[in-house]
């Protein structure tokens, strides 16, 4: 369990969230707790406590931890609430999760992390504090030098182009979540839909690294998931719908 958290029970979204508090007031609150977690899930019952468990530095700053699930029947539920987080029930899909997720959240700073990644050492000190958003650099959790490459090649992308992926986390303020619009109701591409909306000059990156499975490029091969990574986004960006482009995602 995360430490200085209690286990929670499942919430139902189609009740109204609580009013939602926002502005430096609420750095005071529960001793400097500022920050909503955000986590989606389906059937992520092994890489959930890994998650959960690499919040624990950043426990003084961390006010919720919602997990977003679209269904799970694999026990993803009962680990996160024994983790200390609160389930949400959500429509299965990435973006209506996070939507759903961060809607049942009140604290001033969001974090939206995957269920497969871990934070690294000294992310509590490295979030942003000048309104802006940030993403953490990727590491994979495979020794073998192709991940190395693989990992050049996401922190260029989310550097040099300001396209960050899910899985190299995202921490925002809420004020600039909800100037953007928030996550749309979309099955995949919701992380570069939402940062692109948020702009260069409003994402920053993180001095700390955040450690993401690998286990889809070690299954796929680490050449053909970065191409079909590469045609999902080329897809996207040509207009073709995110629901077809999950076809071809996998």
């Amino acid at each position: 369990m995360l430490p200085g958290l209690q286990p929670r029970q499942k919430h139902d979204i189609s009740r109204p969230p609580p009013p939602r508090c926002g502005g430096r007031g609420n750095r005071q609150r529960e001793g400097g707790a500022v920050l909503a977690v955000v986590i989606p899930t389906l059937n992520a019952a092994a890489g959930l406590p890994g998650a959960l468990g690499s919040l624990g530095p950043g426990r003084a700053r961390i006010a919720e931890v919602v997990v977003a699930d679209g269904g799970s029947t694999d026990g993803t539920q009962a680990a996160a609430e024994a983790g200390g987080a609160r389930v949400v029930a959500a429509a299965r899909g990435r973006g209506s999760q996070l939507r759903a997720g961060v809607a049942a959240t009140t604290a001033p700073l969001l974090l939206v992390l995957h269920a497969d990644s871990r934070l690294g050492p000294g992310w509590p000190e490295a979030l942003p504090e000048d309104g802006r958003a940030g993403w953490f650099r990727l590491r994979l959790d495979d020794p073998a030098p192709a991940a190395r490459r693989v990992e050049r090649l996401a922190n260029w992308r989310a550097r040099r182009l300001a396209l960050p992926y899910g899985d190299q986390g995202l921490v925002l303020p809420r004020a600039l979540y909800d100037a953007v619009g928030g996550y749309r109701d979309m099955p995949l591409m919701e992380d570069v839909d939402l940062v692109r909306r948020i702009g260069r000059a409003r994402l920053v990156e993180l001095d700390a690294e955040i450690a993401t499975s690998a286990a889809r490029y070690r299954r796929d091969g680490y050449w053909r998931r970065p191409l079909r990574n590469l045609a999902c986004l080329s897809l996207y960006f040509a207009g073709v719908a995110p629901e077809r482009i999950l076809r071809l995602y996998g």
